[in-house]
């Protein structure tokens, strides 16, 4: 057996404790391949003394049970099917019994109310084929953060077993729709990935579209018809303070932050051509980067910075084409059959997302970033507008499904992973479009 390696760090993060112990994993899941067998591994309830901290744990298991199983790739195993009885995080599973049930990892935790505002859990993720120890942690913070304390540990067995960063310690802002085609009302609204924690940004008093997140999560750029001309807002998440962004002479869309933060990206329409410009946040300076009669807009930076996808119809037909970050060395990199637009770097820069259109039909899709290697992942009525988790393995799309009596049809969000299996509806509570994926919290 191989010798575990132990270490302790004690760190303060976002008013979260945090005790990390770490060990060399022997189990991996090849997330890569198409159809993959979900990992069986088992998940008791975490341990906890009293009622409160009882009611608390089982919440906490559920979350983490919900997040690691929605990702298709863990099957969790029925309790009903365990033979050892797992007290807390202390207890030393019996690898034998663990074996007879076919679970491949476990994951034991326990729950101490350490006041009435605050706990701490801890857990300990096992190899059951090793038999070993995989890894281990232990937070401490207020009771208000129970769901992402569960998302942190979910993130912690999916990156201990995949060999990758989790993206459940995340949140989507997405444009919330109710009301008849012709009167929609927009508002924008929050919420986990799991749709938990939802609530709204925005009152609906003016049309809100394409919010895009900040690197850091706290900032939200989106677009708004106030004063029935299309402006650019941002707003923080939090507190919903807000600014205009900018004074553009035109009509400004689809606006997204570079990777650093310091700037923005967006398409200005001026008498009736759209260019790509970026400004400065802090200076406010402005530049143009492409400058022709075509249309181009949804421009996306590159995670590096270096390049910028955008779609135009300079060619023709609406296609995507790549430049560098100041506007030079544009090529075009789609040319398949159809259309193709709302393109976007995944954060990993292997890929882009896109929509693609053709014969009536709406695809989303991913190709390398030199147009080779293009693949459709869904297909529908209705597809549009990829974003990407923050590990760049799962992509999120709103879909409208057509309705009978009604002009258009009903819009919801739905991800699905890279390899094109696993599609999945995520609740809302009302009809929802255009999403975005922020980065980790």
């Amino acid at each position: 057996m191989k010798t575990i390696r132990k270490y302790f760090t004690y760190l303060l993060f976002c008013g979260f404790a945090i005790i990390a112990i770490d060990a060399n994993a022997l189990i991996s899941i090849d997330i890569t391949r198409g159809n993959v067998d979900p990992l069986p591994i088992a998940l008791p309830t975490f341990g906890a003394t009293g009622s409160d901290a009882q009611k608390l744990a089982q919440d906490v298991t559920s979350v983490v049970e919900n997040d690691l199983q929605t990702s298709a790739l863990f099957r969790s195993i029925n309790s009903r099917a365990f033979i050892q009885k797992i007290q807390d995080s202390n207890t030393i599973p019996e690898f034998a019994s663990w074996k007879r049930i076919n679970a491949a990892a476990l994951l034991a935790g326990g729950i101490n109310m350490t006041s009435s505002e605050q706990f701490s859990t801890e857990f300990r993720l096992w190899d059951i084929y090793a038999e070993q120890q995989i890894s281990g942690k232990s937070f401490t913070t207020n009771l208000n953060n129970w769901r992402r304390v569960s998302h942190l540990v979910a993130d912690e067995v999916y990156k201990r077993l995949t060999g990758e960063d989790g993206y459940f310690d995340t949140r989507i802002v997405y444009i919330s729709e109710y009301g008849p085609a012709l009167h929609r009302i927009k508002r924008m609204a929050i919420m986990d990935q799991d749709g938990a924690n939802h609530r709204y940004l925005t009152d609906g008093a003016f049309l809100a579209l394409t919010p895009r997140f900040s690197p850091t999560s706290q900032q939200v750029i989106y677009m708004s018809y106030e004063s029935n001309i299309p402006k650019v807002f941002m707003i923080n998440v939090d507190t919903l303070q807000r600014h205009l962004i900018g004074d553009f002479p035109g009509m400004s869309f689809a606006p997204r932050f570079s990777p650093d933060g310091k700037s923005v990206i967006m398409s200005v329409s001026i008498d009736g051509d759209s260019s790509i410009y970026t400004m400065d946040l802090k200076t406010k300076a402005k530049h143009r980067l492409t400058n022709t009669d075509a249309i181009d807009t949804s421009p996306c930076y590159s995670p590096d910075g270096k390049n910028i996808v955008f779609n135009s119809d300079r060619g023709g037909s609406q296609q995507l084409y790549v430049m560098n970050s100041d506007g030079s060395n544009i090529k075009r990199i789609s040319f398949g059959d159809g259309r193709y637009g709302t393109p976007v770097w995944s954060p990993r820069g292997d890929l882009i997302a896109f929509t693609k259109m053709h014969e009536n039909t709406f695809y989303i899709g991913v190709m390398r970033p030199d147009g080779s290697g293009e693949r459709l992942l869904t297909e529908s009525f209705l597809d549009e507008g990829p974003t990407w988790s923050p590990n760049g393995r799962v992509i999120m799309f709103a879909r409208q499904t057509p309705t009978y009596g009604d002009r258009g049809g009903k819009w919801s969000i739905h991800s699905i992973d890279l390899t094109g299996y696993n599609e999945r509806l995520v609740p809302t509570p009302q009809e929802a479009s255009d999403p975005a994926w922020s980065p980790l919290l």
